[in-house]
């Protein structure tokens, strides 16, 4: 970490110290990222509903029986409420909030391509969103990303892709959801329009998926990063590639725990990635699902005693310095 600026190398004391003194709020006082969050899906619940006259939902259940169920409950206790046109800007601003109380100097949301036509097309969304960025967190590094269902029509994507991409405005681009949809191939097109706009290529891959889908899904679609890429740790050889080509996984533990997909904090194939040498940083994925901020997250994995608060402190150094 030789090449970290003085006040990276002030910051990360302060950060050390918060972790070992287990103080959440001293981790919300450090500059940190959250590379992978989806827009609608990652403000405080208490901000979104203080204001508004509906009841703010229970806590989620400790674990979601699936993919589906998770969906289940954001879209009956959360979504319902805020599926307007006013109701979504109300959870875009509640991300940028977050962020800003949160100390998140490099935030990457995503928004579905549906989101841009439900507020009037590509002009009207990027003077919707920036108005938002500049009002509630001016000083984040904000990089928008774009991303696809992997139930949607390519056909009918491709025909709304270049106007787009012709805005400059997205930083990267994703597909999420159902790994098992529809095959990487059928988003190839896509990939490569996307590669043209000198956008950053990212996927969901390897989170329910296998180590193998991910060697495919990087080679076929040419990716830079993974979102999740936790099976990743069942092979060795994977593990190594990954290393050696520097492809970076963002990960998010919490809901990885809450899906079921590991038993808990303390046996996070995290750790075993981190070992591999794979570039990786820690984020929150759905924060008004799971309710867990990124600060929390660090905390997890250093209170159970899987990693250390350096090791920690290291990973939030990645997700800072890539795009120092």
């Amino acid at each position: 970490m030789s090449g970290c600026s003085a006040i990276n190398l002030k910051t990360s004391d302060e950060f050390i110290t918060a972790l070992n003194s287990f103080s959440i709020e001293g981790l919300r006082a450090i500059e940190k990222s959250d590379l992978h969050c989806h827009s609608g899906r990652s403000g405080d619940l208490k901000y979104l509903f203080k204001d508004s006259k509906f009841n703010m939902p229970k806590h989620p259940p400790q674990r979601f029986v699936s993919l589906g169920d998770m969906q289940e409950f954001y879209s009956s206790n959360i979504k319902k409420y805020f599926n307007c046109k006013i109701g979504i800007q109300k959870r875009w601003e509640a991300s940028f909030v977050r962020a800003k109380e949160e100390n998140i100097k490099v935030l990457a949301l995503s928004f579905t391509s549906e989101k841009i036509n439900f507020v009037g097309g590509m002009e009207a969304f990027v003077k919707i969103v920036d108005g938002l960025h500049r009002q509630f967190a001016h000083d984040v590094l904000f990089l928008p990303e774009l991303t696809f269902e992997r139930t949607c029509d390519v056909s009918l994507e491709l025909t709304r892709l270049d106007e787009i991409l012709e805005a400059n405005w997205f930083r990267s681009i994703d597909i999420c959801n159902d790994e098992q949809a529809n095959s990487v191939d059928y988003f190839v097109p896509i990939y490569r329009k996307a590669k043209k706009a000198s956008l950053t290529l990212k996927a969901h891959v390897g989170e329910f998926g296998t180590a193998e889908d991910i060697i495919r899904a990087v080679e076929v679609l040419e990716l830079d990063e993974i979102h999740h890429g936790i099976a990743a740790a069942k092979s060795n050889q994977i593990m190594n590639w990954l290393a050696k080509h520097r492809i970076q996984l963002n990960i998010c533990p919490s809901s990885n725990v809450m899906l079921g997909l590991v038993e808990n904090y303390g046996n996070h194939p995290i750790r075993v990635l981190y070992d591999a040498g794979i570039p990786l940083t820690i984020n929150t994925d759905n924060m008004l699902i799971f309710n867990l901020s990124v600060s929390k997250e660090y905390l997890n994995l250093f209170a159970c005693g899987l990693m250390t608060a350096e090791e920690l402190n290291n990973i939030r150094l990645m997700g800072l310095m890539k795009h120092s």
